[in-house]
């Protein structure tokens, strides 16, 4: 009875536990690179152990990359950073798309993930620029 009355009568989820307003694109970036630096050891070791362990940590490094997106984008910029910057849902569209299937999870094409930091700078330039407004 005493853990029915304890438990929460809502569940919710966030970013942090308390909106903190603490937001970077750092973090997606320092995955990216993750990403990135896995893909090259991988392209340099044939041994299938280690290469199926790359993969597996390479595919979880790129979901960080889309969570830090993500958090980013539902979290930190709001309608009037759309009016200033129109381009802000196709570029989070593309960087997104690359993080997934179609560039981080899906490839070891260390191309695609010079693509992804590159769409990841993009975004950065702008929310430094929002953040200095």
């Amino acid at each position: 009875m005493l853990a029915r009355l304890l438990r929460p009568k809502h569940v919710a989820s966030a970013h942090c536990d308390l909106p903190c307003g603490v937001y970077d694109p750092a973090q997606a970036r320092i995955e990216a690179e993750s990403v990135k630096a896995i893909m090259e050891k991988y392209a340099g070791n044939e041994d299938p152990v280690f290469r199926a362990r790359a993969l597996t940590i390479k595919e979880e490094r790129a979901e960080l990359v889309k969570h830090h997106l993500w958090v980013l984008w539902t979290d930190y910029f709001k309608p009037p950073h759309l009016e200033t910057y129109p381009q802000l849902h196709q570029l989070f569209w593309e960087a997104t798309k690359l993080a997934g299937a179609a560039g981080g999870k899906g490839t070891v094409d260390v191309g695609k993930a010079d693509e992804l930091l590159g769409k990841i700078d993009e975004i950065s330039k702008i929310f430094w620029e929002t953040k200095a407004a």
